[in-house]
């Protein structure tokens, strides 16, 4: 690696948040480079120091990998005081005003500044609003390490990239935008993440370039599927099948192939908050962003209020029914929870009086407890007993649940005939079901 007048030679990062995008990234520079995890949490040290990751998203054999190439998982402070990178990988959420709850990336850089050194460069990674690197992150390692930006310490910011759940597409087979707050800075930085980013990376020419690129990316899809949930909305009322009307429209060459649905996670469903709040700042109302965002938020009211008209229309009667709800992750195949959509469905259905059970064989029990207040049903083997209910809703689309397809097929016409059910992922075979989003 070129020096570029940086005086690192010898780089060692300190991954600031062992979650879903910290501990990839921290196993894919330990390849290359002394690597010290950072994490606040004792119970999440301890998981990685035993090889477990439990958001699935590095094999034991991974995190072991790591550990072999001289890898350290800490909580305390004293153990990344020698590291001359800092790389932040904290979550930015919004909080119940949709507003951005920077709390996690401030204690963050309060933490860094804290071990702060000249000549020390920090790498931001968490989803931020335009300028915020500038605005909030670098006054608090002025004023606690007593240093000075762009004299005594550098920044960058390189946006997250991670899907969750997604073994294709990993950390480092996904191309890399960078920045830094000076140009030599930058290059230093380009170069870092190169030397170990097999895809590549994008220089970008500023930071809030890279910041700005990052909410677009998310708030682009945002809109792309608010319209194909809007068109659900109008295709219910007219009777037309929504998935049919998407695959006849996707015979053109360049028709994009989003389908409706409920939209959550950590990305798509926070970041055009931080954008439009962002926009707001400055002077500017966003429309298209902010109408997309109250239209993706209000499906899981529009499911359960399908899901309640479908349960009258064969006799049910709404306060006790039993509905069992398939999927409380935000997304297929992963344990990830954060800002599920699926509790909208789940909130609405209470609300009409019905009882709720929920069954989620990649969820963690203990944190949808925590998070949502929800004792997950215990099902042995996946063996689904859909004949206790009077409706189901396929929710998230697990691979443990596309043989439902084969078990509504073979229930005897009067349970089948009785039973509503409602594929919210569009995964069913159509005659198998009452209803799709």
């Amino acid at each position: 690696m070129s020096n570029y007048n940086i005086n690192i030679k010898n780089p060692k990062i300190a991954i600031i948040g062992l979650g879903y995008v910290g501990l990839p990234l921290a196993h894919a520079f330990s390849a290359k480079f002394k690597v010290v995890g950072f994490d606040i949490a004792q119970s999440r040290i301890d998981e990685l120091r035993n090889g477990y990751d439990r958001t699935l998203e590095l094999s034991e054999e991974q995190v072991k990998e790591a550990i072999s190439n001289g890898m350290e998982f800490t909580n305390q402070l004293e153990d990344i005081k020698d590291c001359n990178i800092y790389i932040v990988t904290v979550p930015t959420p919004i909080d119940e005003h949709k507003t951005p709850d920077l709390t996690p990336l401030k204690k963050a850089s309060e933490t860094i500044g804290k071990v702060l050194k000249k000549d020390d460069i920090v790498i931001y990674e968490s989803t931020v609003y335009p300028g915020a690197t500038e605005e909030v992150c670098v006054p608090i390692l002025e004023k606690v390490s007593r240093l000075k930006f762009n004299e005594d310490f550098f920044c960058g910011y390189s946006p997250e990239r991670i899907n969750p759940g997604d073994k294709e597409h990993t950390v480092t087979k996904i191309l890399k935008v960078t920045s830094g707050s000076t140009p030599e800075v930058a290059k230093f930085i380009d170069d870092l993440y190169k030397s170990v980013i097999s895809a590549g990376t994008h220089l970008a020419p500023s930071i809030k370039v890279a910041e700005a690129a990052k909410v677009i990316e998310n708030a682009q899809r945002d809109i792309n599927i608010a319209f194909v949930n809007e068109l659900a909305l109008i295709f219910d009322k007219l009777g037309i099948d929504t998935q049919d009307v998407l695959k006849a429209a996707g015979t053109k060459w360049n028709f994009l192939p989003f389908k409706p649905g409920l939209v959550g996670g950590h990305c798509i469903g926070v970041d055009p908050y931080y954008l439009t709040y962002k926009a707001k700042e400055v002077g500017y109302h966003p429309e298209v962003i902010l109408a997309g965002r109250r239209i993706n938020d209000n499906m899981g009211i529009h499911v359960a209020n399908k899901v309640v008209k479908l349960m009258i229309h064969k006799g049910h009667t709404i306060k006790g029914s039993r509905v069992l709800v398939l999927g409380i992750t935000f997304k297929e195949n992963c344990p990830d929870i954060r800002n599920s959509r699926v509790i909208d469905v789940i909130r609405e259905l209470q609300e009409f009086g019905c009882n709720v059970d929920v069954y989620d064989p990649w969820a963690d029990k203990e944190e949808v407890k925590r998070e949502y207040d929800i004792d997950l049903l215990q099902i042995t083997n996946n063996q689904l007993p859909i004949t206790n209910y009077n409706s189901i809703i396929l929710a998230v689309a697990h691979n443990e649940f596309k043989k439902l397809n084969d078990i509504i097929q073979n229930l005897n016409s009067d349970i089948k005939d009785s039973l509503v059910v409602y594929d919210i992922k569009g995964i069913l075979d159509k005659n198998s079901v009452d209803n799709r989003l």
